[in-house]
């Protein structure tokens, strides 16, 4: 009897020690949370999870790949399931999607299996993401409900989840479709890694964007250059500096007209980039200017116990030294494990972000972090820019040796590294990870200058490129 009420007690204080914590959304951001969760507090920890998705952890960065047929499938685009993160521990809703939370009465109200679903929680962890932006254009319109971003016209295309990119794979392989001409509105990262995937699937493709040159905002336009120049001689019509005005077509696709030119199309897909999702907290958690929830260092939002993960929340942008929003997939899994640790029971605050970001196009591989020289004017530095182009190896390296060039923004009056550009088309990507690491530090480029980086005629030179440009900072 003793031993009896001695479990009793013990299980009481164990029910009231544990916390429920509800996650909202599964993808690279919740995922990371829930498993840091489970595996760290585990014993401490209720965790349940609603997801309007019927997959979770989809690699969108490797949509372009598939569509390309540079991968066989999509099977090794998923590093994350239901049924895995149950035998941890979880409960998982599947879709499921939440449709109101009450801050105040710890609620979260959910649709499961068609019927309301109420549940309550100790913490709540917001990983909502993001959803693609739709421009004003006539024609281009989502239906009423969908979920998943399905256009009212058949063949208008958007690629955020799984189920776009299976749909647009489909319809390529499709004869009956008879998809000769694609036209990608948007030249950002996703834009331009379509454009290759369409071309590499035998279509005639036309990027289309509102800017005069491709990849805006992460390489100066000289870079830029190279890029666009690289696109157009694979066969990619170049259509920038064009407003879209409508897309047109009976019940399908047929054109697509700018403000300066109509294009005869078979498909449009738009990829003009992606916005936060926070509709769930509107008019109760602060949010950032362009309607993040915004969060501090520890992913805390502005109500005690909710935190807010990857693109529906805000970073601490260490170039800026203030906060930003910068949505990346390695942002949102760091930023996971940081919410994941903070909700669980730990104490971790994240180091900040730098916008570290690269792509590989045609074998033209760019790399960059931090802030561009535009983008250090606008926020107010004082920059200059160091440039150097040089071979990657030792001169006589007559096999697998491509020029490098390299661009270093650093600000004039503190002298700190503000930014870093790299192209070639050699493997130069773990390059950006120092220039990422020297922003995060607040290393100055003089440091730079002299720093003891190794040589050895197989992989560099001497005086490197990123000496050499350091050296030649006044």
């Amino acid at each position: 009897m003793v031993e009896y009420y001695s479990k009793t007690i013990i299980k009481r204080k164990l029910d009231k020690l544990m916390s429920k914590i509800v996650v909202v959304g599964a993808n690279h951001a919740g995922t990371f949370s829930i498993n840091t969760i489970l595996d760290n507090y585990g014993d401490q920890n209720e965790v349940v999870v609603f997801d309007q998705n019927s997959n979770i952890s989809f690699l969108g960065c490797g949509m372009a790949l598939w569509i390309g047929n540079q991968i066989s499938g999509s099977d090794g685009l998923f590093y994350a399931n239901k049924e895995g993160l149950e035998s941890k521990g979880a409960k998982v809703y599947m879709n499921s999607p939440v449709e109101s939370i009450d801050f105040d009465g710890k609620t979260v109200t959910a649709l499961v299996d068609g019927k309301e679903h109420v549940e309550s929680y100790d913490k709540l962890i917001l990983a909502t993401g993001s959803q693609p932006i739709l421009p004003p254009i006539e024609g281009a319109e989502i239906k009423e409900g969908s979920r998943t971003f399905e256009a009212t016209l058949e063949n208008l295309q958007f690629v955020k989840l799984f189920q776009n990119a299976q749909e647009v794979i489909d319809k390529l392989n499709d004869k009956s479709q008879d998809i000769k001409r694609v036209a990608v509105v948007g030249a950002g990262y996703i834009g331009v890694e379509l454009a290759e995937a369409f071309q590499r699937h035998g279509k005639e493709v036309i990027l289309i964007d509102v800017v005069d040159t491709c990849l805006a905002g992460y390489y100066d336009h000289d870079l830029t250059e190279l890029m666009a120049k690289n696109m157009e001689s694979h066969g990619i019509k170049l259509a920038f500096g064009e407003t879209v005005k409508a897309v047109e077509g009976d019940t399908k696709v047929e054109r697509i007209v700018t403000d300066k030119n109509a294009y005869d199309v078979d498909m449009v897909v738009l990829a003009v980039g992606f916005r936060p999702n926070t509709a769930l907290g509107a008019g109760k958690l602060e949010t950032f200017r362009n309607g993040a929830y915004l969060v501090n260092k520890k992913q805390e939002t502005s109500i005690k116990d909710v935190y807010a993960v990857g693109d529906c929340a805000t970073v601490y942008d260490n170039a800026l030294e203030d906060v930003n929003y910068i949505a990346l997939a390695s942002n949102a899994v760091r930023s996971g494990i940081v919410g994941g640790h903070n909700a669980g029971g730990g104490d971790v605050e994240s180091n900040g972000v730098q916008g570290s970001n690269g792509i590989s196009i045609y074998g033209l591989n760019m790399v960059s972090t931090g802030l561009t020289e535009e983008k250090a004017k606008r926020f107010g530095f004082n920059p200059a820019v160091v440039e150097s182009t040089d071979l990657q190896k030792a001169a006589f390296m007559e096999d697998e040796n491509e020029d490098v060039t390299i661009k270093i923004v650093y600000d004039k009056d503190t002298r700190k590294v503000l930014g870093a550009q790299m192209v070639s088309r050699m493997d130069i990507s773990m390059g950006i990870h120092m220039f990422s690491l020297a922003i995060q530090e607040g290393v100055t480029i003089d440091r730079l200058q002299l720093l003891d980086l190794f040589f050895l005629p197989h992989f560099n030179q001497p005086l490197s490129y990123i000496a050499k440009a350091a050296i030649s900072a006044k």
